[in-house]
């Protein structure tokens, strides 16, 4: 079975950063998609920023110019690099991952955000 476990979150002031971490008991070199949600209470989850085996990246209208997703290999971790935080940022975010040979979605346990003064 394979884990995803989140790392990196806590309480940060309004234009603040922080780095989510992602990292993965499997390789990622394989990896067919790999991606940050968030889900804000009340909310729908939703896609915040993505990562595909072409190294193209994809990010919400919401977090561009402000958040960067990136991979490093040799650790199997994905990070999510958040600045200029915003209130409307606070939610828990999770990381999502899917390999090509399987195509099986899989979820980390989430790790929350809070932007507040």
């Amino acid at each position: 079975q394979v884990q995803l476990v989140e790392s990196g979150g806590g309480l940060v002031q309004p234009g603040g950063s922080l780095r989510l971490s992602c990292a993965a008991s499997r390789s990622i070199r394989s990896i067919y998609y790999m991606g940050w949600y968030r889900q804000a209470p009340g909310k729908q989850r939703e896609l915040v920023a993505g990562i595909s085996s072409g190294s193209s990246r994809n990010y919400a209208d919401s977090v561009k110019g402000r958040f960067t997703i990136s991979s490093d290999n040799a650790k199997n971790t994905v990070y999510l690099q958040m600045n200029s935080l915003k209130p409307e940022d606070t939610a828990v975010y999770y990381c999502n991952a899917k390999w090509a040979t399987d195509l099986l979605n899989y979820w980390g346990q989430g790790t929350q955000v809070t932007v507040s003064s």
